[in-house]
């Protein structure tokens, strides 16, 4: 069993968008990565994570909300930047956005509750991993105020910390260990 993990561990890399097949990911396996999440070490049981999964047209959707505030908050005209992640999210099967929820007592520091979004975040990807799907985490700059995007809703105290891609794959990334 342990050897089996430490395999898991070892193995596991980011599977990016462009390797994506656009096949679909089981709503049975979307749940099973989300309640991996759910299991993560986290101080005073705050459970701090929050996930909004978005697929389908919902993730043209989000491209189109990213470009208009990035220009809204730049000035400028759509960037490569904008463009690949437009094209990212259209290869995605699903998106997970992640966001950190404050503790509303403060009672631990708040790098600890980012902390454990971070492990709860690892958690869904040795479980893609470990489904045979692909996954990747992305944390663009902050030009984007997902509060002000219609289809989710956000609560006071999330902070955004990036997308968690998920989607198929044919090949395999490269799974051999570094040399010790």
């Amino acid at each position: 069993m342990i050897n089996d993990l430490l395999q898991l561990i070892q193995t596991r890399r980011s599977v990016f968008p462009a390797q994506y097949t656009q096949g679909e990911i089981s709503s049975s396996d979307l749940h099973k990565i989300l309640e991996s999440a759910r299991w993560a070490p986290n101080h005073r049981k705050t459970e701090p994570w929050r996930y909004k999964v978005l697929q389908g047209e919902a993730l043209t959707s989000l491209g189109d909300f990213m470009e208009e505030q990035f220009m809204a908050s730049t000035g400028k005209p759509t960037s490569y930047k904008i463009k690949k992640l437009k094209t990212n999210l259209e290869a995605s099967s699903a998106v997970c956005l992640i966001f950190m929820h404050r503790d509303e007592q403060e009672a631990v520091p708040e790098w600890e509750e980012v902390a454990a979004t971070a492990m709860s975040v690892q958690n869904m990807w040795l479980t893609c991993h470990a489904l045979g799907h692909g996954c990747y985490w992305s944390s663009p700059k902050s030009y984007a105020d997902m509060s002000q995007y219609d289809r989710i809703s956000v609560d006071d105290r999330e902070r955004f910390l990036g997308f968690f891609f998920l989607g198929t794959f044919d090949e395999a990334p490269d799974h051999q260990l570094p040399a010790r």
